[in-house]
């Protein structure tokens, strides 16, 4: 009879690692849609509720329900599936409910598992954390070869690009696998008979500081959510302007999920991985990450993602010699406290007691420090106390090693890390020629520059759905050769830590500045430029009252004639006196620059108000068109420079801001510009040959609700 093609062993591990998978895909799509709902309330909408759906655990202090869950562990796995499966409930609230049972699964299933694979020398716990170790990154190189979207999520379809059928069949596979299983603990015993393994009756003894242990986990949870579930996290935490940008996400981003592996691959040397040598030099890290641009920064981070993974092993199996309930109820409860904490600090004004957090992400990294050293020192403790783990150094790994059991479930673990950074790395240069190649303009004999501002709402439409595809194609129909996006900043755990830009960057064609890092506490505002970008300068605008505004201040090559562009997201209506100081800013920025000028903002005033007069007659630019008085938001400015042409594009089901475009012709380098004045006279489409004309896909009922509105047609100038 031929032998199978897996050992039943190996099939386990890759059936436990799949649902590690599905942890992590519900986890970072739980609070992507919940914010689905304040993004359109623009404040607390009451969905944020569904955020306290992961202490379900907490049942775990219930007799009954510990016993339920150790007999039928393929219970939460099928629960959880419900976070995946539910792409086919086109409400956004129907989806919300369904990813918060399936949080309440995955994260009840993983703790009950924690809590009962307590029979030390067979290796169920380390086998157990080494899967979800395993699912963490494979979660992060399968979002490598998507874009950084997971395929999984539920906002997500084969309409956007997702394949929720495939993940659904894997996942009822991996939990017909659980269910196959012997449930009872005494077929790992009886392995560990037959290995000569000691069975020791003190691991299961709950001796751990159960607080300091939960906090640890709490903590834990949050820094791998918040910073490694993505691999482009780190690398736009630490993004700076052009030229010296820092490390690009393709093909840097392999350098994430190699620290994971590598911090995963020494979690067994727990004298080490909970030492406080170890801890200090990952503190270092993390205050790099959070307080420095460029590589340094992006190495700190590093550093912090080789730790966070090495003492993931102490801390859950700490968690094995803790009281279940109220352990379990204080991580996940700390977790949520981090992660509300970790939107205060940008969500400031629409939050009650905001202040407190206002733009303060070294709190939030300093309380995740002081609990992950909390939870290594509890598991260092705990482990000791029970007899489980002789802290003699590089021995006591070698003999637990001797364990035939213990030495092949570490061996496959590793053969997975090591083929998920295979794979990854394959990702980046598969990647690596769309992402470096020079972008091409579309009009370069006419020297036109079509320029374009949109409120993207952080790529989530409408009805909760992921948008970059139909932001690609209106982008493409436009024929935008400089385009700004704004709320655009999506790594944060509330936005599924993704970075859409760089899909919008590779499959199009462009340059792309993505503005302020997360850790600057804007709500982001991105530039893609079929131009080379010789510098950019990223500005904070005076903000002290309300929520912190962006601009890119940015110097184009085109057409071998250095052009600025400006892209600005200012404050909101309510604060007047945040809204004429950023104005007062960005005309100070334009006025001072010698070069012809572009902007493209969202400035927050009525035209010919207060506001536009301080930002066109105090920056030098003249408006696209002044007689377009339905304008509040979006405005459009320039300097030095022909403008052809001008429209309004309505903004389809995508967000709830339009497009407006603009169309220029840039002078030759040896032009003098001393006596250049702009023209108002109005012409008709004709005047201009087809290169210069807008698209006429956008004329009457347009595509993809995007149509020319307002005036209902292009306006073009002589």
């Amino acid at each position: 009879m031929a032998a199978p093609l897996l050992s039943s062993a190996t099939r386990h591990f890759l059936a436990d690692a799949y649902l590690s998978f599905v942890f992590w895909t519900v986890l970072t799509s739980l609070g992507l849609c919940i914010w689905y709902f304040p993004l359109w309330h623009m404040g607390i909408s009451g969905y944020e509720v569904a955020l306290f759906s992961d202490m379900a655990p907490a049942i775990l202090g219930i007799p009954a329900a510990r016993k339920t869950l150790r007999r039928h562990k393929w219970v939460c796995a099928a629960v959880g599936l419900a976070g995946i499966g539910s792409y086919a409930v086109e409400s956004p609230a129907g989806r919300l409910l369904a990813v918060s049972i399936g949080t309440a699964g995955v994260t009840s299933g993983l703790l009950s598992l924690l809590y009962e694979d307590t029979i030390a020398e067979t290796g169920r716990l380390d086998r157990t954390i080494q899967a979800w170790e395993a699912g963490l990154v494979a979660s992060l190189v399968v979002r490598m070869w998507f874009h950084t979207n997971n395929p999984a999520w539920v906002t997500m379809d084969a309409r956007n690009g997702g394949w929720n059928r495939v993940a659904v069949v894997l996942g009822v596979l991996a939990v017909v696998d659980v269910m196959a299983r012997r449930s009872d603990a005494d077929a790992e015993a009886e392995a560990a008979k037959k290995s000569d393994a000691r069975v020791s009756p003190g691991a299961g003894t709950r001796s751990a500081p159960w607080v300091s242990a939960a906090f640890g986990l709490g903590g834990l949870l949050f820094v791998l959510h918040s910073l490694f579930s993505d691999s482009a996290i780190v690398g736009r935490w630490s993004w700076d302007g052009y030229p010296n940008t820092g490390p690009a996400p393709v093909p840097w981003g392999v350098l994430v999920v190699a620290a994971l592996a590598a911090g995963f691959a020494v979690g067994h040397r727990i004298d080490l991985t909970t030492g406080y040598l170890w801890w200090a030099v990952a503190s270092a890290g993390a205050a790099l990450v959070t307080t420095v641009s460029g590589w340094p920064g992006f190495a700190g981070g590093l550093v912090l993602g080789v730790y966070s993974a090495s003492v993931t092993r102490a801390v859950l199996r700490a968690q094995a010699r803790c009281p279940p309930g109220r352990t379990f109820a204080v991580a996940m409860l700390w977790y949520n406290v981090l992660v509300l904490a970790h939107v205060w600090v940008v969500a400031y004004e629409f939050v009650p007691g905001g202040p407190l957090l206002r733009e303060r992400t070294w709190v939030v990294m300093l309380a995740t420090m002081v609990s992950l050293l909390a939870g290594a020192r509890s598991a260092r403790c705990s482990l000791v106390r029970s007899g489980s783990l002789q802290l003699a150094g590089a021995s006591a790994a070698a003999d637990s090693y001797k364990v035939p059991i213990l030495r092949a479930d570490r061996q496959r673990a590793r053969r997975l890390l090591a083929v998920a950074t295979v794979l990854g790395l394959s990702a980046m240069i598969w990647r690596l020629p769309a992402a470096t190649r020079r972008p091409v303009p579309y009009h370069p004999e006419q020297r036109l520059v079509t320029a374009a501002i949109w409120t993207v709402h952080f790529d989530l439409d409408n009805d909760m759905w992921l948008a970059e595809d139909r932001i690609m194609q209106a982008v493409r129909d436009l024929e935008a050769d400089v385009m700004g996006f704004l709320e655009s900043d999506t790594e944060r755990i509330i936005m599924g830590g993704r970075d859409w830009t760089q899909r919008v960057g590779e499959e199009l064609g462009y340059y792309v500045d993505y503005g302020p890092s997360p850790r600057k506490h804007t709500w982001g505002c991105a530039m893609i430029s079929k131009f080379p970008i010789v510098n950019s300068t990223h500005h904070l605008l005076p903000s002290p009252v309300g929520e912190l505004a962006c601009a890119i201040h940015a110097t184009l090559d085109v057409y071998g004639r250095p052009v600025d562009v400006i892209i600005s997201h200012n404050g909101q209506k309510e604060n007047a006196l945040d809204r004429r100081l950023q104005t007062t800013e960005l005309a100070r920025i334009m006025r001072e620059s010698p070069n012809p000028m572009i902007f493209a903002g969202y400035v927050v005033t009525k035209p010919h108000a207060r506001n536009y007069k301080i930002l066109y007659k105090g920056g030098r630019i003249h408006d696209v068109d002044p007689t377009d008085s339905d304008r509040w938001c979006q405005y459009i400015g320039y300097r030095g420079i022909k403008r052809t042409g001008y429209a309004r594009v309505s903004r389809g089901t995508i967000t709830d801001t339009e497009i407006q475009v603009a169309k220029f012709v840039v002078p030759p380098p040896e032009d003098d510009l001393g006596s250049w004045a702009p023209s108002y006279n109005r012409v008709e489409e004709s005047s201009y040959g087809p290169e210069y004309q807008f698209p006429t896909v956008f004329r009457g009922k347009g595509v993809r609700g995007h149509f020319y509105h307002v005036f209902d047609e292009p306006r073009y100038y002589d």
